[in-house]
């Protein structure tokens, strides 16, 4: 058992349960092993949060719902190809999508040192062998080739996204910007190159959160 299961096995059972629930009203496939290694990054996540405090999110259930869940309901909205997760963090939407799609090269990118570090575990914990991890600036970062998308969860304004991340992006290629409410003001903001495509309303499960998906398009 691990450290992270010491917490209890009962509250794990039950964001178990509420993994499998949420996955089968987002309308996602997924095996009971690919669900097994879902948990078992959140075990690892909590594990690692009692010492670095990766999270604020420290119930099981309430990682399943704000973490996985919240990170997967993006899924139908991604094209395909290479995949950029600025300011990555703890992984998200990184990991989930990288464990949902094992064809998609997906490229996890921060700066801070210790992100890096638990992000190493979890990708030789997890065999993501598609999974590169780029530690740095996304300012600085020089990719091999542009992306075909690039996700930003919590990571700044659209304008500011743009600016920063605009160059890494191949021609027709989407920044996909996770919002909480509906950002009227900061699509004001946006401008050529780029061009707002879509503004998805993303339903969570177990979440009464409001949450929203921006699709910003490079022109070509």
């Amino acid at each position: 058992m691990s450290g992270a299961r010491a917490m209890g096995t009962e509250s794990w059972g039950r964001a178990g349960e509420r993994l499998r629930t949420g996955m089968q009203a987002l309308g996602l496939a997924a095996d009971a092993a690919t669900q097994a290694r879902l948990l078992s990054y959140l075990e690892t996540l909590a594990r690692w949060n009692r010492v670095f405090n990766l999270t604020a999110i420290r119930d099981p259930e309430d990682m399943v719902a704000r973490h996985i869940l919240d990170s997967l309901t993006i899924l139908p909205h991604l094209p395909a190809g290479r995949l950029l997760d600025i300011g990555s963090g703890a992984g998200l939407p990184g990991i989930p999508i990288a464990l949902l799609q094992p064809q998609r090269p997906v490229v996890l990118l921060d700066r801070s040192r210790k992100r890096m570090d638990f992000l190493t575990e979890v990708v030789a914990r997890m065999a993501l062998t598609q999974v590169v991890l780029a530690h740095g600036r996304v300012e600085d970062h020089v990719p091999e080739a542009p992306y075909a998308v690039i996700t930003a969860r919590a990571f700044a304004s659209l304008s500011d996204i743009a600016l920063a991340a605009g160059r890494l992006l191949a021609p027709g290629g989407i920044i996909a910007a996770m919002k909480g409410a509906h950002p009227t003001e900061e699509l004001a903001s946006v401008a050529p190159p780029f061009s707002v495509q879509a503004v998805h309303v993303l339903q969570v499960p177990g979440l009464a959160a409001k949450r929203h998906l921006v699709a910003l398009v490079r022109d070509p």
